[in-house]
């Protein structure tokens, strides 16, 4: 653990930096199934979305158990604000993939990203509450989950150039000033 209390620890902005990667490309490829849905763009795009999706899951796990192990070490958030902020962000990469699985699991179809099973399906009717509840919810959070990382990254750029303290170095520690 390489917490200094001014910089996040190599393994928090490793993950940082490659959740941020990830969602960019979720986003992308949730863009092509809005906008070109019969193409070959999305047909190449799209299959990556489910298992992708799950490996984020995943990560958002164990980020969240790093940053309890770490919470001492961690820089302290500058504002009330961005503390509910990421705490907003925290919740939104919990609850998107949930509403997913949540859906999948309710549609009786089996789920293997990367060839592991991590759900069989089943025969029958679905589960209606379910499906609902995963086509009601996840698409729209996944939206507020880009809006709020948007507002996450203008609000670190914000911080840096207004004079404040320089958030983004703490997460870019050769940036800082």
């Amino acid at each position: 653990m390489d917490s200094t209390g001014f910089h996040y620890s190599r393994f928090s902005r490793h993950l940082h930096w490659g959740m941020a990667a990830l969602f960019t490309w979720m986003f992308i490829t949730t863009a092509v199934r809005v906008l070109l849905p019969d193409s070959a763009l999305y047909d190449v795009l799209w299959p990556t979305h489910r298992p992708l999706g799950a490996l984020l899951m995943l990560l958002v796990a164990v980020r969240l158990v790093w940053a309890l192990v770490e919470r001492s070490g961690r820089p302290p958030s500058v504002s009330l604000a961005a503390s509910l902020g990421h705490k907003a962000l925290y919740a939104l990469m919990v609850a998107v993939p949930v509403l997913a699985l949540l859906r999948q699991y309710g549609s009786g179809r089996a789920f293997s990203p990367f060839g592991i099973p991590l759900m069989p399906g089943f025969e029958g009717e679905a589960i209606e509450w379910m499906t609902a509840a995963g086509s009601n919810f996840h698409g729209l959070l996944g939206w507020m989950l880009l809006v709020m990382a948007l507002g996450h990254a203008g609000m670190a750029i914000w911080h840096r150039h207004a004079g404040e303290e320089d958030v983004l170095a703490r997460m870019v520690p050769r940036l800082g000033r």
